[in-house]
């Protein structure tokens, strides 16, 4: 409430996404326009900018969630020092780490996106299966 040039039916919108019930879509792009939410819909949470002026930037990070590049060093370090690594062991690095607001199948499929990822990059490979996969870290050969 310490801006003068939120309205008190913003205000109202606000404190429902502080805790964590569903708005309108309108009133959410309403509020993404003004830069106080972010996040699709309908997982909106607090913009950066409110939850500094809250003190709630830790709870932001939270579920807001880490930069892509993050997760995929994680997955990476992983498997460079403990390699071959199957799949729970990926999961029990990462799943903990995922936002809150996904939920556990969104989570999964965020899993899967960062293997992918590295694999097209050519970082590691799968040497098991699809359905037992043993992921180990790519060799880069030296041209001769």
């Amino acid at each position: 409430m310490e801006r003068a040039d939120i309205d008190l039916w913003h205000a109202l919108l606000l404190d429902r996404v502080q805790k964590g019930e569903r708005i309108p879509h309108e009133a959410h792009v309403r509020l993404r326009r003004q830069g106080l939410v972010e996040g699709r819909y309908p997982q909106t949470i607090l913009s950066g900018v409110v939850a500094r002026s809250t003190d709630t930037a830790a709870r932001h990070i939270r579920a807001r969630g880490l930069s892509e590049t993050f997760y995929r060093e994680l997955v990476l370090s992983l498997v460079r020092e403990h390699g071959p690594v199957d799949r729970t062991q990926v999961d029990d690095l990462l799943l903990s780490k995922l936002p809150d607001v996904l939920t556990e199948r969104q989570k999964r499929t965020k899993v899967s996106n960062t293997l992918r990822a590295l694999v097209h990059r050519d970082l590691i490979e799968n040497r098991g299966t699809r359905r037992h996969p043993r992921w180990f870290p790519v060799e880069k050969t030296k041209a001769p």
